[in-house]
Order: structure tokens, then sequence, then C-alpha cells
């Protein structure tokens, strides 16, 4: 094998070791992480895992003893979309980097993820995207429809 080639093979394997290192840093350093979010009308608070489980939920204040079955619910939903939200944020940020290497001269090309595979339910596309309508908001929708349908006609 010519010299070149071996220099090549050496920084081929080189970046390949760097990569997987910072791989196993960030799953590391995401393995501890979660995201603690409230809920708009601060009700509740709910706390999610490195992959978008629910680990966490409380209710403040006693603020959810007054409210409908349905109200609860959409609260509930849209904190835990929110927390889940911000975990795929956090994940997209800490492996972004590893998926945009340039390749140089040995060809070795950063990790091709795709973002709305691994996080569909939980967010839209890539970095910079919008967030998708959560389900909690469309419950919230359906519960002031609902509540306008139950106002009295011409008042």
């Amino acid at each position: 094998m010519s010299e070149s080639m071996e220099q090549k093979l050496s920084q081929a394997m080189a970046e390949l070791e760097a990569v997987q290192n910072a791989v196993a840093h960030a799953e590391g350093e995401l393995s501890r992480a979660t995201a603690t979010v409230r809920s708009r009308d601060r009700v509740v608070e709910a706390t999610v895992g490195p992959q978008g489980e629910l680990t966490g939920l409380k209710f403040l204040d006693g603020k959810h003893q007054s409210m409908t079955g349905p109200q609860l619910a959409a609260s509930i939903l849209e904190a835990a979309d929110e927390g889940r939200a911000q975990m795929a944020r956090k994940v997209m940020d800490m492996f972004a980097p590893l998926a945009q290497g340039s390749g140089g001269a040995t060809g070795v090309r950063g990790v091709d993820i795709d973002w709305e595979r691994a996080f569909g339910s939980a967010f839209d596309g890539g970095p910079g995207s919008g967030m998708r309508r959560s389900a909690g908001d469309r419950l919230r929708d359906e519960i002031h429809e609902d509540a306008d349908d139950t106002l009295p006609r011409g008042r």
C-alpha cells in the first residue's frame, strides 16, 4: 500500500474513532437528560425522559380539582407533548454536529439521521422547523368550541 493510501486510511480510522467517542459521549449525556414543562394554564408539570417517555407528572396548586376531565387531559397532553419536543431538540442538538461532517479528503462523512423518522410524533422535521400542533391544542380547541355551543344564543 502506498504511503498516501496508508495516511488516508489512518486519518479515516482516526475520524471514525472520534465519531464513535462523540456518539458515546452524547449517549451518556442524554441517558441522564430530562425536560420538565408546565402547561400554559400552569395546572400540570410533566417530566419527560431521554426517549420521550413520561417520567413524572405533578398537579400544581390543586387547580386541577376544578377542571373537567377533558380540560385536565388537554393540560396533561400539552405539557407532555412540549416535554417530548424539548427532548427531541436536545437529542438533535447533541447529534447534529455528527450529522454535518464534510468528509474532507478521506471521504468519511457525517452520520445521515432521519429526524422525521426518529421524532415524527414529537418533532416535525429538522432543526429550525416548526412544531406540529399538539394533541393538547387540538383537544383544547374542541373544549372551547363545545363550551361555545352551550352558551345561550341571542344574548
